[in-house]
């Protein structure tokens, strides 16, 4: 009996710090990867002010178009996966490098969306949230395919529940800015410099660990 409890606590040790640092890279990269949507969220908060229910509608819509983001995402890991050899996988990392490069390229010309465009004449629905949520999400699937490609089934799904719960303090922090303008334009200015860093830095450290190009 304590050789099984011995072995199970030798376990429960070696997994923890893996879940843990698992957890982190989750909160690190859902950070990186949604600052501009906490802008686009708080525009929505400001347009339903003062009517009913803005909260809840706004959360939903998130966690819906949150949730469709998440699933193709896995689809498209999950097939490429099941059909590319492995040696082709560490080369998904050119997905965010380019990305990274684009959305730096953009800020550089100063050729940077314009986040009231986005919800410009939509009302404050579950729908239209969520509609925005996944459009807006295109990079966000570019970027999550190359990392769950290269981590393991059950990094994925703990990647995923971690986003889903950071959904929550996405759309709080979001209420909060709504009504400090100054926080918003500061984030907005620090987003188009610190998102592509983060994405070219993910590519290059997911080719690299992978051994693309011989490297």
């Amino acid at each position: 009996m304590s050789g099984l409890w011995l072995f199970r606590a030798g376990v429960l040790t070696g997994v923890g710090p893996v879940i843990l640092s698992s957890v982190v890279q989750a909160i690190g990269l859902f950070i990186a990867t949604n600052i501009d949507d906490v802008i686009v969220v708080s525009l929505f908060f400001a347009r339903g002010a003062g009517q009913r229910g803005t909260t809840a509608r706004i959360a939903a819509g998130q966690y819906l178009g949150f949730a469709g983001i998440l699933g193709v995402a896995v689809l498209v890991s999950l097939g490429a996966g099941a059909f590319l050899p492995s040696a082709a996988i560490p080369y998904f990392g050119l997905i965010p490098l380019a990305l990274g490069l684009w959305v730096g390229w953009q800020a550089w010309r100063e050729d940077q969306d314009d986040d009231d465009a986005k919800i410009a004449d939509k009302k404050v629905s579950v729908w239209t949230v969520a509609a925005v949520t996944f459009a807006n999400g295109g990079d966000n699937i570019g970027v999550y395919v190359p990392v769950f490609l290269n981590v393991e089934p059950a990094t994925v799904v703990t990647y995923c529940i971690v986003f889903l719960v950071l959904v929550v303090a996405l759309v709080m922090l979001a209420k909060f800015i709504a009504t400090r303008p100054l926080i918003a334009r500061a984030l907005e200015r620090w987003e188009h410099v610190l998102f592509p860093i983060v994405l070219i830095g993910l590519g290059i450290f997911i080719l690299i660990s992978g051994g693309a190009f011989g490297i």
